[in-house]
């Protein structure tokens, strides 16, 4: 039976622009505010047999607040951004420019002293992969969205520069289902409604 992993983006705990790299930051007041508003859609997650989060404290809050009472997995960790962890991309732009576009033109860099972008994929993709069938078909992971962009980029076995194109929302679902090395991505719509008589 193909495993079914549904992420949950966790909740902001800034505003956008004030982001940074590896942050460990707690929810802020918004972000309780709109786990409150969607808490209602996401808590049928909380059936999984399987219930996961990232080690950040926004991931951990998020999903103890919608019920799932995750187990942190350290393998869903951010990127281990070296010197730059803590900075904004403006900050660390306005220290080293030439080193970050170093880092945005080529995926294999690791220009700030930390994890490749394929490295930092592949450990994620290398969660996914052992992921016990055994257990149950239904898993939800709770996760910062760089965690969910190198899921998908590593399910569609895209290539490692794809990652920038991915935008995961705050307390957006995506789902992946199938097995190690071989996932596909899964959108759950509204059903169309038929045509009135």
């Amino acid at each position: 039976m193909p495993l079914r992993v549904t992420f949950v983006a966790a909740a902001r705990g800034t505003a956008l622009l004030a982001e940074r790299f590896e942050d460990d930051r707690p929810l802020d007041q918004g972000g309780w505010d709109e786990v409150q508003r969607v808490a209602g859609a996401l808590l049928p997650l909380a059936a999984a047999e399987l219930r996961y989060c990232s080690p950040t404290p926004r991931s951990r809050a998020t999903g103890a607040a919608l019920g799932y009472a995750p187990l942190v997995q350290l393998a869903l960790r951010d990127c281990d951004m070296g010197r730059w962890r803590g900075l904004t991309p403006a900050e660390a732009m306005a220290r080293e420019p030439e080193a970050v576009d170093a880092w945005l033109a080529d995926p294999r860099s690791t220009p700030h002293g930390g994890e490749s972008l394929p490295a930092f994929i592949s450990r994620v993709g290398g969660w996914l992969d052992t992921r016990p069938a055994d257990d149950g078909g239904r898993i939800v992971a709770v996760a910062e969205p760089s965690v969910i962009r190198a899921a998908l980029v590593y399910a569609l076995k895209a290539p490692p520069q794809t990652y920038w194109n991915i935008d995961v929302r705050p307390l957006s679902t995506t789902t992946v289902t199938g097995r190690a090395g071989r996932w596909n991505l899964r959108f759950d719509g509204v059903p169309a409604q038929g045509p009135r008589g």
